[in-house]
């Protein structure tokens, strides 16, 4: 049993909250979106929320929890939906939200502390300097910079920019090992790939350098089809105008769009499929061209209203990414979600197909996405829940047709399908985190010695070692 006194005692100065319901409060995040999560994780809690200022007292924190064998858990504000910052071996909730500071915005990039908002992020690069961050989570004005990097994908800008596992779209990594001395570790390169998407298993990030790009007052446009593969169709076609610079290209199915956005009802109808987007300014009329030749119909756009009808209206990146499950799960709480690649080049057959094959179960959700280098589509499709042996259905379904399933129904890195673990993914788990303290639970890899490295499964992060 851990010491919880002693670890007090050597990280005295420290914040603590120790109060049980904040404790459990901190101990989650999005995790309910999945009902087979929210039944195998809900008793999941901390003993305490620990909440480091600055790298010198994260470092004491650390070495004090090796030292009394405590687990740690990190966690930014906890907009993830995978249960990656829930604590399930207890322990100390270490809490990077304090460790705010933005302590440079340059041309073409920023460095800033884990616990920066996104949003703040950019409204601060656009104040000085005019520029955004390449992509943030649809939770931009909640999700820490720190937290997006260690358990996200990409989002609202990965339609121009691809993900964070591409190469350039993180620059460098300060990462803090959890040893009897802990040591900072600056990553760049190909060593990043050990930590983003590793949801703090592997080393504790004090510090990211990361892109910017110019910044524009987005325009938000929702064009609306009868039938949703011209939605669908129409958004492939989008993505490949290379001359029209978007933000966000997302198809949303019917009966969701004028069920689910509320706000937006009034100017949808109801049977009507959507495609969702952030334009800069100056495209938009080239769009607008764009999307009368492809026969959609402008349903809403920003630019030609005024104040008074835009007033409660959310942004359109909260339509899109994990906003449209949540929008759905307000209305209907009985539905959760998959997330589906869709292989370049037959993505459009395959989102035709399986599209086919359950609706009125599966409601449709596209964001089109760069992935290496090709213009695609994951999708986010909402599920009508059943039961878990149905959600094992249709996922195998998706699988053995070639559209490969990142399963968010899944907490461990590899259950999941978004990151491989490999020996050298293990070698520096051993390295930085030598008696499996940090995250325990979520690596299977080093739970586990016989683990298969070599399942078949296709991999978002792939893993780091090379072909021989």
């Amino acid at each position: 049993m851990a010491d919880l006194q002693a670890l007090r005692a050597d990280i005295e100065g420290i914040r603590i909250e120790d109060n049980e319901k904040i404790v459990q409060q901190k101990s989650r995040d999005f995790y309910w979106y999945s009902p087979v999560l929210k039944e195998r994780l809900e008793a999941v809690t901390g003993d305490l929320v620990v909440s480091p200022k600055t790298e010198a007292e994260l470092i004491r924190v650390l070495k004090a929890c090796y030292r009394h064998g405590v687990p740690v858990t990190p966690r930014g504000t906890g907009t993830g939906n995978y249960g990656q910052a829930m604590p399930l071996s207890g322990g100390v909730v270490l809490s990077l939200a304090d460790m705010n500071e933005i302590r440079e915005i340059a041309p073409g990039r920023a460095v800033v502390g884990p616990g920066v908002i996104c949003s703040d992020l950019d409204k601060a690069a656009r104040f000085e300097s005019g520029q955004e961050m390449r992509m943030h989570p649809s939770t931009a004005h909640t999700a820490t910079v720190g937290g997006f990097i260690a358990g996200g994908s990409g989002g609202v800008g990965s339609t121009r920019w691809g993900g964070l596992r591409d190469f350039g779209n993180v620059i460098r990594l300060r990462v803090v090992t959890m040893e009897e001395e802990p040591r900072a570790l600056e990553l760049t390169g190909e060593d990043l790939h050990k930590v983003t998407h590793a949801y703090g298993t592997n080393g504790i990030i004090t510090e990211v350098e990361l892109p910017l790009t110019a910044a524009y007052d987005w325009v938000d446009v929702i064009v609306a089809f009868d039938d949703f593969m011209e939605a669908a169709t129409y958004a492939n076609a989008l993505g490949r105008q290379d001359g029209i610079l978007l933000k966000l290209n997302t198809v949303v199915a019917a009966p969701a769009p004028f069920d689910y956005f509320k706000r937006h009802q009034k100017f949808l109808k109801e049977g009507e499929n959507t495609v969702i987007c952030m334009v800069a300014p100056q495209s938009l009329d080239a769009f607008l061209a764009f999307t009368r030749r492809e026969g959609g119909r402008i349903a809403f756009n920003r630019s030609e209203l005024a104040e008074e009808d835009l007033r409660g209206l959310p942004v359109a990146y909260e339509l899109a990414w994990n906003h449209t499950t949540l929008r759905g799960l307000r209305v209907d709480p009985a539905i959760t979600y998959l997330q589906v690649l869709y292989p370049f080049p037959d993505q459009l057959a395959l989102v035709s197909k399986l599209h086919e094959m359950f609706e009125g179960e599966v409601i449709d959700h596209l964001e089109f996405v760069r992935f290496d280098g090709d213009i695609t589509c994951f999708g986010l499709p909402m599920v009508r829940y059943s039961t878990e042996e149905r959600l094992d259905e249709i996922i195998e379904t998706f699988n053995r047709e070639g559209a490969p399933i990142f399963n968010p129904h899944r907490y461990t890195l590899e259950e999941g399908g978004m990151k491989q673990t490999d020996e050298i993914q293990l070698a520096f788990k051993r390295e930085a985190d030598p008696r499996g303290l940090l995250n325990p639970g979520k690596m299977i890899a080093w739970e586990n010695p016989d683990y298969d490295f070599d399942s078949g499964a296709v991999w978002l992060f792939k893993g780091l070692q090379k072909a021989g």
